[in-house]
Order: structure tokens, then sequence, then C-alpha cells
């Protein structure tokens, strides 16, 4: 038995208006172990999609009414259905209708008349691929992890696990699926610290937060047109809360330990907290007295090994 024969609990969507085309490809994917669904017009593809959430829909590109590049362009712009690989079928092998199907969001093609192993087999590709990336956003949720993916044509936010959605709603006031200018902005920036062999810029500064990012292209997995954002928050306030209360720390104390932590230097910690590096090091001198230790480094490492929440 080969792996498209497998029996197996997929989900397949075929939309066609032609009744005979419905019943070919049903039976094909019925035979293999697949569980079908069908729809006959492009409101009811999308309505179906919304419900089922298949693994893979199999689209008629021209359809009377709504035709099928419609359906994929408002499927990829719906949160819930964005996700699902899009196979077109059609006659039309010209180039402007092939290009018109990648366009809408298609993932594949297949060209009338179907022949149905053909058809099993671009299903199978398409369906292990799927699996992949929602396994690796299963692991990320599981994880905590906060990670977006950020498409690069229209900046649309393709997927966000629920701690990147949090972070995202609290500095940006986020609740569509488009990214905000400055998450763009800062992509460019990046890119281009990347080439110079230098840090990412800070995403946001926000009264004593800060979110980080740091970007990776998933193109190793098929996705050429992502940009994944792994985000990593730093709460200065919070941090500083814990030193104290861990170490029993002054408040300005807890503050140079934070710093040190950073890698700032005295003269830098002054500048930060406004004061001379002298009265910075005598502050230092009580911490290591609390931390038991004798060096910036020995402090630093303690801290941040007592403390979650040290980035």
């Amino acid at each position: 038995m080969t792996p498209i024969d497998r029996i197996n609990s997929d989900i397949v969507l075929i939309v066609d208006d032609v009744p005979e085309n419905l019943s070919l490809l049903h039976d094909a994917l019925d035979e293999a172990g697949y569980t079908v669904l069908v729809a006959t017009n492009g409101e009811s593809a999308l309505q179906r999609a919304r419900q089922s959430r298949p693994d893979v829909m199999l689209l008629d590109a021209m359809m009377p009414g709504m035709d099928g590049f419609q359906v994929a362009r408002a499927m990829k712009a719906d949160f819930a259905t964005q996700h699902i690989p899009v196979i077109f079928m059609t006659g039309l092998t010209e180039t402007e209708h092939v290009v018109a199907a990648f366009a809408a969001g298609g993932a594949d093609y297949v060209t009338k008349p179907i022949r149905p192993q053909e058809v099993l087999a671009r299903i199978f590709a398409h369906m292990q691929n799927a699996r992949q990336m929602k396994q690796a956003r299963s692991a990320l949720d599981a994880f905590g992890q906060a990670t977006a993916a950020v498409r690069r044509g229209d900046g649309r936010l393709v997927w966000q696990t629920p701690l990147a959605r949090k972070l995202l709603k609290a500095y940006f006031d986020l609740d569509t699926e488009h990214s905000p200018p400055r998450l763009l902005d800062w992509i460019e920036e990046a890119q281009l610290a990347a080439r110079e062999n230098r840090e990412p810029p800070v995403l946001v500064n926000m009264d004593g937060r800060r979110l980080l990012a740091t970007l990776h292209d998933p193109s190793s997995l098929g996705h050429e047109g992502e940009w994944l954002l792994v985000l990593h928050e730093e709460n200065h306030a919070a941090t500083i809360e814990a030193l104290i209360s861990a170490f029993r720390l002054t408040a300005r104390e807890a503050e140079v330990l934070y710093w040190v932590t950073k890698g700032k230097i005295n003269k830098d910690i002054g500048d930060i907290l406004g004061t001379s590096p002298r009265t910075v090091n005598k502050h230092l001198e009580h911490v290591f007295e609390k931390l038991g230790v004798e060096t910036r480094t020995a402090a630093a490492n303690l801290a941040i090994g007592k403390v979650a929440g040290i980035g």
C-alpha cells in the first residue's frame, strides 16, 4: 500500500459546479480513506470551510457567481481559513490564469480533465507540509513561545501563537490580521542589521518595558513568502521587584544589579539612573555583600539564575 492509499481521517473539501467532476473525485478520495465534503458554489464553499476546517480544498477556478479566485482570496483574508492549502482545478493553462491562481493564494493547481491519481499525489504532498507546520505551531503554543508569521507581500499576520497575540495587543493594540506599520519598519531595519552583523533594534520601548524580536526566514519549510518573528518582552519594573524580593535589596541596589545583568558599566548605569559612577560603585559593594559574591560577573550570573524573566 502506497502512502496515498493509506486510511486516514484527513478532510478534503471539493468545490465544483459540475456533478460529474464531484462524483469522480469523491469516489477516488473516499476509496483512499479521506473524509470528503462537497460544495457546488463559492458561497457554500466558504461556509463549509469555516465550519469544517478541511485539511485541503480542491477548488474549481471557473464557476458561475463567485469564482474560485474570489473564494481563495476570501479564505486567505479570514484568519480561520487562511492556513488551508488550496489546490485549483482548471482547464485554463494560459500563464495569466496560472499566475492568477497563485496570486489568489493557491498552493498548487491541476488541469482538467482531472486525473484522480495525480490529484491524490498532490493532496498528499500538501497535507504533509501543512501537517508539519501545524505540529510546529502546536509545539510553539505548548511551550509558550511568542511567535508570529508575517506575509512579505502585504504585511498580513498569517498566524500567531497565543502569547504573541497577547504581546502584539499590549504593545500595538492590535486586533486585526494586519501588521502595524512599526512592525513592518522593524523588519526592514532587522534585515539591514543582519546584513551588517549587528543586533536587531528594539521593537518597542514603553514605560519601563521593552518588546524585542528576532527575525527568521522559514523558507526551509517551503514558506518563502513569510517572515517568522519570535517576540520577547523585557519588563524592567517587574524584574527589579523580583530582585528586591529575592536578595532583600533596596530599590536602588536592585536597579544597579539589573543593569549589571545587561552588561552595563558603572558610567552607563550612572547615566541611566541619574547618579555618579562613584555612587553606583557604592551600591554595587552592598549588592556584592548581600549576594555573597566578589565580582560583577558572579553577581550577574547569580541574579540571572535566581530570577526568572531576566532576558
